[in-house]
């Protein structure tokens, strides 16, 4: 198990857990980052601070710091 910002391109994972609270948690859960969710990331930014991840059909945009506390396997 790793964070989601170590996952590598194109590689599938599936979140395990969230490791924030507060707002971020909330925004999280409610992009549909939950538990057993398996997420992709196809799309790195050019300085390196943002991934967009695959995520039930739907691209979303994660800065490094957010994804970090997200828990995955492999």
């Amino acid at each position: 198990m790793d964070t989601l910002n170590n996952l590598e391109l194109n590689k599938k994972g599936i979140i395990k857990s969230l490791n924030c609270n507060g707002a971020i948690r909330r925004r999280l859960l409610d992009l549909g980052l939950v538990k057993g969710t398996t997420i992709i990331p196809v799309l790195v930014s050019p300085s390196k601070g943002l991934k967009a991840f695959l995520v039930r059909g739907t691209l979303i945009a994660l800065r490094d710091e957010d994804s970090s506390h997200i828990k995955v396997s492999f």
